[in-house]
């Protein structure tokens, strides 16, 4: 089993709530149960979701925020950074600074891992500025190792309606990055709801049931589990199937006792050891299809 310090810390940067378990307050949490150190970054601090009603929006100058992304990038400690994680942005000049600080630890580290969790929207549409949503998709998603959108910002993106797992995995294919989790997927169980995941060797879809009216937070909470996962060296199939499991067992419990937000310390050991039943599929590959 590896130390935190073999394992390297991650950058995490996301909104912060105050009373919550959305972007970086789900993220930390997930990463550092599962042994990670996390430097968090905050695009937008909120008292709440929004989602719960108004509160006061505080977001830092954009000269403000690049300074803080200055320090990171000579910080002496910075040989410690394995990843970054980013999710939720308050505008589209934050997008420019973590490419930024992505590229820039990179060039010490080629290595480096980023994920990007598009958070710009759902079935509803955009809920960011269009152009931060467009900072994002063609600044940050093209140097992403892995990007997690859910089906409706890779259909936003991708400029077309996917309504087919075929149609998911084009579009992904199409974006760029050599990994993608898309979540709510085209479920194949009655009742269900996936998570799809494509790469150069692999398409897998990992299938719960549907719970309504879910907390906010998921998708967060997924990104940070999956991310976790392939961190530690887990093979892909497995690193899914956990971060599925884990997040659906603390839906599943949360809802049960009626939460309006994700019970995440109540239930801290859904995070590394989830008992939660998921259905595994592997689908046909469309690089199959194109080499046949």
């Amino acid at each position: 089993m590896k130390g935190a310090a073999d394992k390297g810390a991650v950058i995490a940067i996301s909104s912060h709530v105050v009373r919550g378990s959305v972007g970086n307050r789900a993220a930390v949490f997930a990463l550092e149960m599962l042994g990670h150190p996390v430097w968090s970054l905050p695009t937008v601090v909120l008292p709440w979701h929004p989602g719960h009603g108004p509160s006061t929006r505080m977001v830092f100058g954009a000269e403000e925020f690049d300074r803080a992304i200055d320090d990171l990038l000579r910080a002496p400690w910075r040989g410690e950074v394995r990843a970054v994680l980013s999710g939720y942005l308050a505008n589209a000049a934050q997008a420019a600074s973590i490419a930024r600080l992505v590229e820039g630890l990179r060039g010490e580290n080629p290595g480096l891992f980023y994920a990007c969790d598009p958070v710009i929207g759902d079935l509803g549409g955009l809920y960011v500025a269009e152009d931060t949503a467009i900072a994002i998709r063609d600044r940050l998603v093209p140097l992403a190792s892995l990007a997690t959108p859910n089906r409706y910002e890779l259909a936003w993106m991708a400029g077309s309606a996917l309504d087919s797992n075929a149609a998911i995995m084009e579009a992904a294919l199409a974006l760029g990055p050599p990994r993608m989790l898309v979540t709510s997927a085209v479920p194949m169980m009655a009742g269900g709801t996936g998570n799809l995941y494509l790469s150069g060797k692999t398409a897998l879809l990992a299938e719960n049931r549907l719970v309504e009216n879910a907390p906010n937070g998921l998708g967060d909470l997924l990104a940070a589990l999956f991310l976790a996962r392939l961190l530690e060296g887990m093979e892909e199939e497995r690193a899914l199937q956990l971060a599925t499991a884990s997040v659906f067992e603390i839906l599943a419990r949360t809802a049960k006792t009626g939460g309006d937000e994700l019970a995440l310390e109540t239930h801290a050991a859904s995070l590394s050891t989830p008992m939660a039943m998921v259905q595994m599929r592997k689908l046909f590959h469309p690089a199959q299809k194109k080499r046949s």
